[in-house]
């Protein structure tokens, strides 16, 4: 032990020549005490020396230096798996109740020698439930590398004796659990758990589809097929949408190792989120009739953007254009001759013009009051709604080649179109300049031989929220037929004409109140939404409240107010079983309701239902790997028994300097407390000493 102070070592001395100096004033020099017994005076003077003594050197920064050893019992980790899938076998009652009986006793005996940190897991790890009375095994997933990198995370640096992993070697989320062990310094131990004979079993693996269709397609679904010792049996795959049959196909089982691929393709008829249920029929030596039926969910859409093809003559640009946007199921085109077009235009996303100077007025009319967006393709542009002017020269032409600008930035093509744009061939444009107004941006421009022209060939611009875009050239087609000649395909040109169409399309949401969430979502996941609330200038505000009320199949209702952020809203509601879910939201500001209906699908996840034999190869090797061993859950007093056996599972003694401040000490502050209290006890007691 080291004292240090910050002042010179005299002024030890000073604070004990005060101490000495106060109480020789305070019991020697008065004359009162001169009756008084010898003794007491000393001791009375001993005791106030003593307590203002110390109580000057608590005033000088006096620091005591000392070695500290603190001893790190062993850290043991036990990892338990309360996934679905280990209670799928016939012991899941014994699992239930004498394994965990034997748990909570191997765990009783070992944390009497080291430190246990029980943990539950699943498709994420829990630490703050109680390790066996929290086991209930209704986890939907399990991610076994997940409890690895966990562990790395939070006791890095810590003593860890062994990991304990009791599990049936499972997984059906994460990685492969082998792979995360490298930086875990630490033996695991695996704990055997569930049937590792495989049962009679025919069931759904998994059903491949498409997220969204569009209301009047038709969409595919691959479902696929697996059996286990039924060969020459047969059941029968069907999909049901309400009850209601769609599709229907024999499976002939035609090995005990069975798998096959059934495809088949389903009309959207009805718009919305669309549930499909596929079915296995049952057979008698199927020993797992749970994963004979899966769900999968299809968001079926009705709002196709409609895009019109107007053109003054057929012309092989119509087809190109027209071919490129319907490869797209989010657009349905039309093409009719201008002379002959008679309907209203307000239906229409985006109105395409080809080689149509001398547009009818009432076209124009509508257009300026629709504030439709507006794609020209021609030589001669019509006048006043593209903003750009040419001044061509005795109808003369040039044959120009493309020139990508770098500057272009109101959407993005990929670096292969950038690249492939110089290689197409050429156009004819107008002879002459192109002027383009304020505000306009080109994609691309005019290149004649190697010489780079500042005159747009394709450009877009926006004038009073009205979007516009114009290839002023003709000949569009062959850049088509040069992208399928060189890659087989047409997929650069669909990006340049899609990307332009999607650009001019889209249509800015005006309205004062949003609500924004998933409309399909797992079971494990929250329940999120976000709200935004805008004033009558579109300025974000989130002075009124927002309440949601949420609705499930039976009409049980749930009342939620979100939460206000910055400049928006949020709520999270949590998980919810699998199910629909019917949802409102609304908010009042100033004299006006503003809401918001929708609906939310909740899928159920079927992972753990799918596979449950075993997997005791994987413990196996993630104990030989680690320098553990596995054993099984009739085996958990050999196991105890080893681990408080191991010599290598022992205690750590760290050895650290401590800085203590003198004034810190709290025994210091009870000595001085007790010598004044003794003195004054003492001068009471021989009376007014």
């Amino acid at each position: 032990m080291q004292i240090i102070s910050n002042y010179p070592w005299y002024y030890t001395l000073l604070c004990l020549l005060a101490g000495f100096v106060l109480s020789g004033a305070l019991y020697f020099r008065d004359k009162k005490n001169v009756d008084r017994s010898k003794t007491l005076l000393i001791c009375l003077a001993g005791l106030r020396f003593v307590s203002v003594s110390l109580i000057a050197l608590l005033l000088l920064d006096i620091f005591i230096k000392r070695l500290v050893n603190e001893t790190e019992k062993p850290v043991i980790i036990l990892a338990q798996d309360n996934s679905s899938s280990i209670v799928a076998g016939k012991d899941s009652s014994e699992l239930k109740t004498e394994y965990t009986k034997a748990l909570t006793s191997f765990v009783n005996a070992v944390k009497e020698k080291y430190d246990v940190k029980s943990y539950q897991f699943d498709s994420e790890i829990k630490s703050s439930v109680p390790l066996v009375s929290g086991i209930d095994f209704k986890g939907k997933e399990t991610d076994i590398s997940n409890v690895f990198s966990d562990i790395e995370n939070n006791y890095a640096n810590k003593n860890i004796g062994a990991i304990i992993l009791a599990t049936d070697g499972i997984y059906n989320k994460g990685t492969n659990p082998l792979y995360s062990i490298d930086k875990l310094n630490a033996p695991i131990y695996t704990i055997a758990l569930g049937d590792t004979i495989p049962l009679k079993d025919v069931w759904i693996q998994t059903i491949n589809h498409n997220q969204i269709a569009y209301l009047g397609n038709a969409f595919p679904a691959e479902v696929i097929v697996n059996s286990i010792d039924l060969k020459d049996k047969q059941v029968t795959v069907s999909i049901s949408q309400q009850g209601k049959l769609v599709k229907q196909e024999n499976v002939n089982i035609t090995s005990n190792s069975f798998s096959k691929n059934y495809n088949f393709t389903l009309d959207a008829t009805s718009s919305g989120v669309q549930k499909y249920t596929v079915t296995l029929s049952t057979l008698e030596d199927d020993k797992n009739k749970q994963n004979n039926n899966q769900s999968f969910i299809v968001d079926v859409i009705d709002n196709r953007e409609k895009i019109l093809i107007l053109a003054n003559a057929p012309h092989p640009d119509i087809a190109a254009i027209e071919q490129s946007i319907s490869a797209s199921q989010t657009y349905e085109v039309e093409v009719c001759l201008l002379d002959k077009f008679s309907k209203p235009l307000k239906p229409y996303s985006l109105v395409i013009l080809h080689q149509t100077a001398n547009i009818p007025q009432r076209i124009l009319a509508e257009l300026k009051a629709n504030n439709q967006s507006v794609f020209f393709i021609g030589l001669n542009s019509p006048a006043g709604i593209l903003g750009i002017d040419v001044h061509t020269t005795n109808n003369r032409f040039n044959d120009v080649e493309p020139s990508v600008q770098t500057h272009f930035s109101l959407f993005t093509i990929s670096d292969d179109l950038k690249n492939y744009l110089k290689e197409l061939p050429d156009v004819t444009c107008n002879f002459g300049n192109q002027t383009m107004s304020n505000g306009a941006n080109a994609l691309i421009n005019q290149r004649i031989g190697t010489v780079e022209t500042d005159n747009p060939l394709f450009y877009f611009n926006e004038l009073n929220g009205i979007k516009t875009a114009s290839f002023i050239g003709d000949g569009l087609w062959r850049w088509r037929m040069r992208d399928f000649a060189d890659h087989n395909n047409f997929n650069l040109f669909n990006e340049l004409i899609s990307k332009t169409v999607q650009y001019l399309s889209v249509k800015a949401d005006k309205s004062f109140f949003r609500v924004f969430n998933k409309k399909i979502i797992n079971e494990t996941e929250s329940l999120d939404f976000t709200a935004e609330v805008y004033n009558q200038s579109y300025e974000q505000i989130t002075e009124p409240d927002v309440t949601l009320t949420l609705k499930d199949a039976q009409n049980k209702t749930y009342n939620y107010t979100f939460s206000k952020k910055q400049t928006f809203y949020n709520l999270s509601a949590g998980q919810f079983p699998a199910g629909e879910y019917a949802y409102e939201a609304k908010v009042k500001y100033g004299d006006k309701l503003y809401t918001k209906a929708g609906l939310v699908i909740v899928k159920e996840i079927v992972s753990e239902k799918i596979n449950t034999v075993a997997n005791h190869q994987l413990l196996f090797q993630l104990s030989k790997q680690s320098g553990g061993k596995l054993v099984y859950r009739n085996q958990l007093e050999q196991l105890q028994k080893e681990i408080l056996a191991n010599d290598t599972i022992k205690s750590i003694t760290y050895s650290h300097k401590q800085l203590n401040d003198l004034v810190n000490l709290k025994w210091l502050f009870f000595l001085i407390l007790l010598l004044l209290s003794v003195e004054w006890f003492l001068r009471k007691y021989n009376g007014k000493v």
